[in-house]
């Protein structure tokens, strides 16, 4: 059984790796700035969802798990916010190309 668990645990780590490398290929093929965000916020999200549930398969400690899912809603919540300011400093600082980009 302890072999299930880590080979589980082993798929959720690869996913993790693979969803990151392909963030990071969407930050460095975009041009616009918004696009690049969205890539960036997606593969996060995901990879650190995958690489989280990755870690608690194989730990198995629920005092263990539960540290780990606070981190994830931490995360989550502060890469959504941080997102967003950055979007609207984009927005109001460079109101001409943004609206060209988006149209």
């Amino acid at each position: 059984m302890e072999w299930v668990r880590f080979t589980a645990a082993a798929v959720f780590l690869l996913f993790a790796t693979v969803m990151e490398c392909i963030a990071v290929f969407g930050v460095y093929k975009f041009k616009f700035v918004m696009n690049r965000m969205h890539s960036a916020a997606i593969g996060d999200t995901l990879a650190l969802l995958l690489g989280a549930a990755g870690l608690m398969l194989l730990k198995g400690s629920r005092w263990y798990s539960f540290k780990l899912g606070l981190i994830v809603i931490m995360l989550w919540m502060t890469s959504a916010i941080s997102s967003h300011v950055i979007m609207r400093m984009e927005y109001s600082i460079d109101e001409k190309k943004v609206k060209e980009e988006t149209s």
